[in-house]
């Protein structure tokens, strides 16, 4: 019955919103990428590998599930040789990501949650097994699953502070789905129990930890390389995850953080693609000098122009950022400054990079709570940040420190991905015990 209505009302708005997502898609090239995918129709090679292989489904939202995601999908690859990985995404930068990563020719969008659509995918794919990364809930999917037997796993499973009252609230409604889900790993104790009290069942709920620490950028960027040839040496703070207004304070502050440091550089990478423009005319406006990444493409590195002091590089590319901050001598991470939930600190501190946050980063609580536990991160406001900043680059052995005890973090916290695959193949061996 709640499948009923919720279709009914997927539909009305549909059918109300149907004139701005026509507009939407006219205009902006993102809402018309993949719209054949998402309405149903799948690439014949993707059918194909259906036919011929048994098959496990990712779904992986945007870029952070797919980073989550890429060390587990190799050891899935590895521990089940007989079986095909597919990994579906729904934003475009998650695609773009997910392709480098896993392979185009086994990426492809997710449909959207239409019956017609959904059946559609798993009718040809016919996977043994879905996977969802982190809190990915569709009523039409799951229920799709659910009737064909196929078992739903729930990886990095969290339920974050900003959502938490909003899934309470609603837990009459997912409790019918939730309770029917395989296995739901999840991030921390709290994410356990929240996700109990909204419906799922307690003895398909096993805390794994979180996969984020279990990833390492493995390969340098060429932006890396490009930075570290034409920076000569000079220090840099790099800015990731900006949203907009982030990138504005980090400019305001950029003439006083440069009096502390006047051999200092700027690597600004806004979180979102379509903003690369607008970063681009604030750039231009503020009379910082300033580069953009992406023009070094076009050229030999032997002919780029090294990076003169004080000079901003806007990071408008995708997939190069982790491996940026390995050079950072202080990374700020964003969508912290502004109540967006912030962005995954666990980036840099891979590197050993001491890390300024924002106070607003809900989505990251108990990652940023264990590195602040072990003063491995610095929270700042806007109006502190470049005091904040200024201090780390004016006491070098703490903030080295301070980077050292976040690279240990990060590998205290490892093992996740592990304990995924042996919780899966249990799961898969438990199906093929029941055939």
């Amino acid at each position: 019955m709640i499948l009923f209505f919720y279709n009914l009302a997927l539909l009305a708005a549909l059918v109300v919103g149907a004139p701005w997502w026509l507009w939407k898609m006219a205009t902006t090239r993102k809402y018309r990428e993949g719209l054949l995918e998402r309405l149903g129709w799948m690439r014949a090679s993707l059918g194909d590998l259906g036919q011929k292989h048994p098959l496990i489904w990712i779904h992986a939202v945007s870029v952070g599930e797919v980073l989550a995601v890429s060390r587990l999908a190799g050891e899935l690859d590895r521990a089940f040789p007989g079986r095909r990985l597919v990994v579906s995404t729904t934003t475009r930068t998650g695609q773009d990501l997910a392709r480098d990563r896993f392979g185009a020719n086994r990426v492809f969008y997710c449909p959207l949650d239409l019956p017609w659509a959904v059946r559609a995918y798993l009718n040809a794919l016919q996977p043994s097994l879905f996977i969802l990364a982190e809190t990915e809930f569709w009523p039409n999917l799951l229920s799709a699953c659910f009737r064909r037997g196929i078992p739903v796993a729930v990886v990095n499973a969290r339920v974050s502070d900003r959502s938490w009252p909003r899934y309470r609230r609603l837990r009459w409604l997912w409790r019918p789905f939730l309770s029917r889900l395989s296995r739901i790993l999840a991030q921390s104790e709290i994410d356990a129990e929240r996700l109990k009290a909204i419906g799922c069942q307690p003895k398909h709920v096993a805390v794994v930890g979180n996969l984020k620490f279990d990833v390492r950028a493995v390969e340098e960027a060429e932006a890396m390389r490009l930075l570290r040839l034409l920076g000569s040496g000079q220090r840099l703070i790099v800015a990731g995850s900006t949203l907009e207004g982030e990138e504005s304070a980090l400019l305001e502050a950029w003439p006083r953080i440069l009096e502390a440091d006047p051999k200092l550089g700027l690597v600004l990478a806004p979180r979102h693609p379509e903003r690369f423009g607008a970063v681009a005319a604030l750039l231009e406006k503020s009379g910082i000098p300033w580069v953009r990444r992406s023009d070094w493409n076009s050229q030999p590195a032997s002919t780029i122009q090294p990076l003169k002091p004080g000079t901003v590089v806007l990071l408008d590319t995708i997939g190069e950022l982790a491996s940026v901050y390995s050079l950072a001598a202080i990374a700020f991470v964003g969508g912290s400054l502004i109540p967006a939930g912030g962005h995954n600190p666990l980036e840099p501190a891979q590197f050993g990079v001491p890390i300024v946050m924002g106070p607003y980063y809900a989505n990251f609580r108990a990652i940023v709570d264990d590195l602040r536990a072990q003063d491995a991160l610095r929270i700042a406001t806007e109006e502190d940040l470049a005091a904040t900043l200024i201090d780390l680059l004016r006491d070098s052995a703490a903030a080295k420190a301070m980077g050292k005890r976040a690279r240990q973090v990060f590998d205290q916290q490892a093992g996740a991905t592990a304990r995924c695959v042996e919780a899966l193949q249990a799961l898969l061996a438990e199906g093929d015990r029941a055939l």
